[in-house]
């Protein structure tokens, strides 16, 4: 079975303990590689990689490190359809849309940032002929940048690119629920030629691995996409730190639905944004408020609309929906609907765990349509 390795200082690495966990393909349930079961020692090792690259990254001039870059973003292209296969092995979306969306969105994150810097403007201040004020931006250090497992390969290359475009170092923790494309983008940092150290990819827990990272002395950059309550504790803990940190976590989208919207162009932005990735993205429409006069009519037709949506193999280009990413996110979603049903809600569609024949019935399919 395929062990995925850290990636630190431009070499591919087994975690200093040697433990690894389980990497579950949740279509069909089944291990399918082995994840790094890093700690705070291999941290170390990465943050060190990462300083010392910092020395050289820093002052390389903007147009080489932009040629570093885009050079990174071709060969990324190169290994497309490989990301594709891996991104839906490893989240259980359907591969139609890793091809649509996430793939193509990781070298154009890259080369957006890789030309940006070339062209980024300075400021300055005159005050009244006594001085000139003006602002300088320049790197910082190490960045700690940590990406959720719904978009893997989409989000970590938007928290990287720009923090190497502008001369810091990386470390980057993926998920620990979807590593493959972020190991698989090691691999392609070894052979575009990314400098040593300039990023380094640590895979493992949160409590082994997230928490030392942010805590780190010689991070003193932080980028988290997650849950709000792992943002609450990474704002607590590095707050004495005074640490530069982004954080992107959880919330409950509203679309509002007025009477005089475009009808079926609602009807299908509103399906659209509720069930994409199975629903599992930052932008997934989980709340509707729909006009009164227009309510019974927009409900039937989201309704129909949802039953035309098809739950299937992620390699079947008709699936619309595939699995969702793990056994805990689907048992979640499940107690969500019968919560709701206790509170009074009433079920229009589906509300079931979807299981489909063949070598995909012990798959962690969606209850997919929830209204």
């Amino acid at each position: 079975m395929e062990k995925i390795l850290n990636y630190i200082n431009g070499d591919l690495v087994e975690p200093t303990n040697g433990n690894y966990l389980d990497n579950y393909n949740p279509s069909n349930g089944q291990v399918y590689s082995l994840i790094p079961d890093s700690e705070k020692l291999d941290i170390d090792n990465a943050v060190e990689a990462a300083k010392e690259a910092f020395k050289t990254w820093s002052v390389t001039p903007k147009q080489k490190r932009s040629d570093i870059l885009m050079k990174l973003a071709d060969t990324i292209e190169k290994y497309s359809d490989e990301l594709i296969k891996a991104e839906s092995k490893d989240n259980g979306k359907p591969e139609s849309l890793a091809a649509h969306v996430d793939i193509p969105r990781a070298p154009a994150n890259i080369r957006f940032f890789a030309g940006a810097i070339l062209h980024d403007s300075s400021e300055m201040h005159e005050m009244d002929g006594m001085a000139i004020n003006y602002t300088l931006r320049q790197p910082i250090g190490v960045a700690a940048c940590i990406s959720p497992w719904n978009l893997p390969l989409y989000l970590l290359t938007w928290k990287i690119a720009p923090a190497l475009a502008s001369g810091n170092t990386v470390v980057a923790k993926p998920s620990e629920v979807t590593p493959m494309t972020a190991y698989i983008l090691s691999k392609i940092c070894i052979e575009s030629g990314l400098p040593k150290g300039v990023l380094n990819i640590v895979h493992g827990l949160g409590s082994k691995t997230g928490d030392p990272l942010t805590t780190h002395l010689d991070t003193p950059i932080i980028s988290f996409t997650g849950g709000t309550i792992t943002g609450k504790h990474i704002a607590t803990v590095t707050a004495p730190m005074f640490k530069k940190i982004s954080l992107e976590l959880g919330g409950k989208n509203p679309n509002i639905i007025f009477a005089d919207a475009d009808f079926d162009k609602a009807v299908s932005m509103a399906a659209r944004a509720a069930f994409t990735n199975q629903g599992q993205i930052c932008l997934c429409g989980s709340r509707l408020f729909v006009q009164e006069e227009i309510y019974d009519k927009f409900k039937d037709a989201l309704v129909a609309k949802t039953a035309k949506l098809k739950v299937g193999d992620p390699k079947d280009t008709s699936s619309n929906l595939g699995a969702v990413v793990s056994k805990n996110h689907m048992e979640k979603i499940l107690d969500k609907i019968e919560l709701a049903k206790t509170l009074g809600g009433k079920i229009l569609i589906g509300g079931e765990r979807e299981i489909l024949e063949g070598d995909l019935k012990n798959g962690i399919l969606s209850p997919a349509y929830n209204y």
